[in-house]
């Protein structure tokens, strides 16, 4: 039994070798045993292939602007473990925690001599969560944010007020499918009978996908640009100004410091989620909260300003969708600006069209590696580019330390790729030059 926090999160990290396990008889056989405590708990699920943590914190930043006490449940964390399961922003307290592994690790020891096998790593932070919420610490309303694709994915097991799909895109192709159609399934798989779903899909082919699986269950579906309508958009020198129409108001004006046309669409489909809580559910939220909290909101680790000059931008995009608005928000705030790019990914992602997507905007680029499973070398990833100024390091440390007195104070140094590494990148950030 676990006496320690350190020890509390090393048996959870040692869960990693058990990998990735699609399903949800393990979670059935664990909520069964905690007496169902997700049950008890008022959720909103959010899935979708990009924007998910930051469409959760826009829609935690509004209600808790309507003073609702708000649970979350996001991934991966940034700064410490314990933010994967916070309240209000706050992550859990190593106490909590130290006590959430001693009632989950006998159920996963018990489970493991089943003919299941043992819980996975994202399984039993899964079970936590939702013993947390559903027994410990009940909240007005918790947030779950899928962790991988969502019909077979341990936060399924939830019965939410609503379903929200940000968007679909190609990412986790070895599990999900490499179309946008069965990709968009497993997205899917998270709609439940009568219980609306709230999306930004933008594909055809992929919504009809959506569309046709709420039907089936009698769900309605709200779908941005149809049912609701960003317009007046522009970028400011601080953010993005936008305004939006849904099924039930107007809202005009709205300004958020989260820079990018993705994030607009993210914080409009918050809004909705908001606007249809008011509506339907008597939420008691008014429109000062959705202007204040789309305001307030931030994310950690998304396109996120580490130090002004020279402006270090650091973004865990991490797959072809995220680098395209990447890029995108690049062009937008700062064209015509020198940006030296580091970067580091995973070997399951697309990294060539990654790549090739970042050399259009960078000045030199850089690639490096770093402590983590399926990480790709420096050299490897290097191999690839084909970009004229191309260098490889595998001490990317010493490497920023040299970068910020070489370049220009106008210069822009971006760092991106795998969320991991911007997590290791911000503390090392944070704790030298802040």
């Amino acid at each position: 039994m676990v006496r320690t926090y350190k020890e509390a999160v090393e048996w959870i990290h040692g869960r990693l070798k058990l990998g990735v396990k699609p399903g949800l008889k393990r979670m059935e056989w664990m909520m069964e045993k905690l007496d169902h405590p997700e049950r008890r708990i008022k959720a909103i699920h959010v899935g979708g292939t990009n924007g998910k943590g930051s469409t959760v914190c826009f829609l935690r930043h509004i209600l808790q602007e309507a003073g609702y006490r708000v649970g979350t449940f996001t991934s991966p964390y940034v700064e410490q473990f314990n933010e994967r399961i916070s309240i209000n922003g706050q992550p859990i307290s190593d106490v909590d925690l130290i006590k959430l592994v001693q009632i989950i690790q006998p159920l996963a020891e018990e489970l493991e001599q089943t003919e299941l096998g043992g819980p996975t790593e994202f399984e039993v932070i899964t079970a936590m969560a939702l013993y947390y919420f559903g027994k410990m610490n009940v909240q007005d309303v918790v947030i779950f944010e899928v962790g991988l694709g969502g019909r077979l994915d341990s936060t399924n097991v939830i019965y939410p007020l609503l379903s929200v799909i940000t968007n679909v895109g190609y990412d986790h192709i070895h599990i999900l499918g490499n179309t946008l159609e069965q990709i968009a399934f497993e997205k899917a798989g998270i709609i439940k009978a009568g219980i609306p779903v709230i999306t930004a899909i933008n594909q055809p082919e992929a919504l009809q996908v959506v569309e046709e699986k709420a039907a089936s269950v009698r769900a309605k579906t709200y779908a941005l640009g149809r049912d609701f309508t960003v317009f007046s958009h522009e970028p400011t020198a601080s953010g993005e100004r936008f305004s939006l129409q849904t099924p039930f108001t107007t809202y005009h004006d709205i300004t958020t410091t989260m820079l990018g046309a993705h994030q607009v669409k993210n914080a409009a489909l918050a809004l909705m989620v908001a606007d249809y809580l008011r509506t339907y559910y008597s939420f008691l939220i008014e429109r000062e909260h959705m202007y204040h909290g789309i305001r307030k909101a931030e994310w950690l680790g998304r396109f996120e300003k580490m130090n002004d000059r020279p402006l270090i931008i650091i973004d865990g995009a991490h797959n072809e969708e995220g680098i395209d608005s990447l890029v995108a928000t690049m062009n937008v705030h700062y064209p015509n600006r020198r940006v030296h790019v580091l970067f580091t990914a995973l070997g399951d992602k697309p990294v060539t069209a990654m790549i090739r997507k970042l050399e259009s905007i960078a000045e030199t680029m850089t690639f490096t590696t770093f402590d983590f499973p399926r990480a790709l070398s420096a050299e490897q990833l290097a191999e690839q580019a084909m970009h004229p100024n191309v260098q490889y390091t595998n001490d990317w440390k010493q490497w920023l330390k040299e970068k910020r007195k070489q370049i220009a104070k106008d210069d822009i140094i971006l760092i991106t790729g795998s969320l991991y590494f911007i997590s290791n990148v911000r503390n090392f950030i944070k704790n030298k030059y802040k």
